[in-house]
């Protein structure tokens, strides 16, 4: 189910949708062919002859369908959708889209997986790309961020060596999309600014529950420019309404193999069945002379703004409604770049940043085939542009004047510069001063207090998350004094955290240091994020003969915003008890418990022993990753027979408290459990 089309971006894209179904078949030139199975032969049993113009055309443009995949975050999944902004920011910025309460702007976003290629799964522990199109009124505005604030590095000319040290090893092009290798971490032991970003790897915001369902930063720090051409620090945050969720280590790894598109299908799921997902915009904002009044420095992008001391003003909210048509022209050709900026937003001297500035364009240059990357229908603006410049590969513009040059007489001086007041794009005219020099500045030389804020911050549910992920990474390398160095480095993080590594290495704990640092922030910890019934999936584990209060107990679950799906041991339908008819979704051989939030079992057999030996199977490992679990009438009988009853999160026969549980959604508290 996608929305209508609204707005001047889909407006723009219609120039470009094609419809084949019910037209005759022709070549790329319009000719019609009355042949497309058979290549032409000198007879039947013939050799193929070169004339055969079709299939050439049809084999050469085959052979070079394909473009270089993108080296990192190769792995996307893009959608529509519309940016409202709730209050006039003019305060803050002289940028159009945010200056108007209610007006909507058009947006493309793309997610995406960090290490892994275009084949790899969803579910890798990584950082998950979060970028975002603006088609505004004055060119388009990207912001191209990550699900993580803060990044490894600090200076963007260590991102090749932070790239190729994370990718798979050279030698044996092994692991794929996984940090858990030798080289990694070896980078990390010997460049010990990673050790603020290697926290977050490590916890649970790395193995996101769903693109719905997690934080988008802009990571850097940028500058919003009012009329006034007074200056702001600002970082961007993209706050989900659902909150922020994650699955738990076992179950990534179980979905990589059951669903390697989870992401991905879940997301273009939510948008076909009309459950629109929807981030708020939030700011953090710094005034030019507070610069230097924190305990870190806001240029340093290994460090975040804490946000209780730099409170996070939501300022708008995305609506992401609408799939693409098609995936290659829309998903791998967009090309989203953080120097694409309107008038009121400008650059710090982030190094990070700064670097990225050139980076993104040089990458596009080669992905896309050359400098007319901008005219395909997804890059396009919908504001018009005119300039001199003019031919290279794939250029769609026909320039009808003969005037290609400023400046000139023959045009009037015209494409020519316009004033600031007119709209022309100016930068903030900062002081710089100083000796070129390669060096960083004394101020980014703390790489353990954010740390330690992190580790804080975190609740005792997280911290052994935390504590499991570094043992298993650590546990994947093949050389100990890669472990060791990486155990010595974080014993500046917590004795607590390095000791349980040790522990479960088989190695000594490193010498215990004497850590001062004890702020913490409770915005970072997922325990504190909002829980709701919306969206979440639902198993009705069910066969023939099921009870009639099945039926009520579904529509009660959707008439809170919960998703259900039958699984059964056969497809089609079940019939009830009562001659009602379910439709199957799914059966026990086609789903597992990994694939759903939680579960709800209505039967105690079926006609296969294929219910008898997978449903008892699924319960227990959804009872493993701490999920709800339900049962209504003879399904009870399952629960009491693998003796799970009376464990927190098992409600039996009451549907209010099984939708509270599933609204919790994780019960770590449960016998003999964490």
């Amino acid at each position: 189910m996608s929305q209508e089309k609204h707005n001047q971006k889909d407006e723009q894209l219609d120039q470009f949708r094609v419809k084949d179904e019910g037209e005759a078949l022709t070549t790329n030139q319009g000719l019609k062919m009355a042949e497309d199975e058979f290549s032409l032969k000198a007879g039947e049993r013939g050799p193929t002859l070169l004339e055969d113009f079709h299939f050439r055309e049809k084999m050469t443009h085959f052979d070079h369908k394909r473009i270089p995949e993108r080296i990192v975050h190769a792995r996307g999944f893009g959608v529509h959708g519309e940016f409202e902004v709730y209050e006039s920011l003019a305060p803050y910025t002289k940028a159009k889209f945010l200056n108007k309460p209610g007006k909507k702007t058009p947006i493309f976003v793309r997610f995406s997986t960090v290490a892994g290629s275009r084949g790899s799964g969803d579910l890798a522990r990584d950082v998950r790309g979060f970028a975002t199109k603006f088609y505004t009124e004055e060119g388009n505005y990207d912001l191209v961020g990550n699900n993580i604030t803060v990044f490894f590095i600090q200076d963007g000319i260590k991102f090749p060596d932070f790239i190729h040290a994370v990718k798979p090893e050279p030698h044996n092009e092994i692991p794929q999309a996984q940090s858990a290798h030798d080289t990694f971490w070896d980078f990390v032991a010997n460049n010990q600014e990673t050790a603020h970003m290697v926290m977050w790897h490590m916890s649970d915001r790395a193995i996101s529950r769903s693109f719905r369902m997690m934080e988008g930063f802009g990571v850097h720090t940028y500058r919003l420019v009012n009329e006034k051409g007074q200056a702001f620090f600002v970082k961007f945050h993209w706050k989900p309404v659902l909150g922020v969720h994650s699955v738990v280590w076992d179950e990534a790894q179980k979905i990589s193999g059951r669903d390697p598109d989870f992401h991905h299908r879940d997301l273009y799921e939510a948008i076909e069945n009309g459950d629109y997902p929807v981030f708020e915009l939030g700011l953090q904002i710094i005034n030019e002379e507070d610069e230097f009044k924190f305990d870190f420095d806001i240029l340093d992008a290994t460090k975040l703004w804490p946000e209780e001391e730099v409170p996070v003003q939501i300022v708008g909210k995305m609506t992401l409604n609408r799939n693409v048509d098609n995936y290659f022209a829309e998903t791998e050709q967009v090309a989203f770049h953080p120097g694409h900026v309107v008038p009121g937003i400008d650059f710090s001297n982030d190094p990070l940043l700064q670097t990225r500035l050139f980076s993104y364009t040089d990458t596009q240059l080669i992905r896309l085939g050359g400098p007319n990357f901008h005219e395909l229908p997804i890059n396009k603006p919908v504001a018009p542009f005119h300039n001199n410049q003019r031919d290279g590969y794939g250029r769609q513009t026909i320039n009808t004047s003969p005037v290609s040059y400023h400046k000139n007489s023959l045009a009037n001086n015209t494409p020519g510069p316009v004033s600031e007041d007119e709209g022309g794009y100016s930068h903030y005219q900062e002081k710089v001063e100083g000796r070129k020099v390669r060096a960083c500045s004394e101020s980014f030389k703390d790489h353990f207090s954010q740390a330690i804020l992190f580790w804080n911050s975190m609740s005792t549910v997280e911290k052994y998350h935390i504590i499991n992920a570094f043992s298993f990474e650590l546990g994947k390398c093949k050389e100990e004094s890669v472990r060791e160095q990486v155990l010595e480095m974080f014993s500046n993080v917590s004795h607590e955290l390095v000791s349980a590594i040790a522990e479960n290495l088989g190695l000594p704990v490193p010498w215990k240091k004497e850590i001062t640092y004890t702020k913490s922030s409770p915005a970072l910890g997922q325990e504190n994020t909002i829980k709701k019934t919306d969206t979440r999936k639902v198993a009705v584990i069910a066969a023939d003969g099921y009870s009639k209060e099945l039926s009520a107990m579904i529509n009660e679950l959707k008439s809170v915003g919960i998703n259900v799906e039958v699984v059964s041991d056969h497809q089609g339908t079940i019939q009830g008890n009562d001659n009602t008819e379910l439709p199957v979704d799914h059966t026990l051989m086609t789903a597992d418990s990994v694939l759903f939030d939680a579960v709800l079992i209505a039967s105690q057999n079926g006609k296969t022993p294929l219910f008898r030996f997978e449903a008892p199977y699924f319960i227990k490992e959804a009872l493993l990753h701490y999920k709800p679990i339900g049962a209504i009438k003879e399904g009870a009988a399952i629960l009491e027979e693998i003796q799970i009853t009376g464990q927190n999160g098992v409600v039996i026969d009451n549907s209010k408290q099984f939708i509270e549980a599933v609204r919790k959604a994780r019960f770590w508290d449960r016998e003999g459990k964490n």
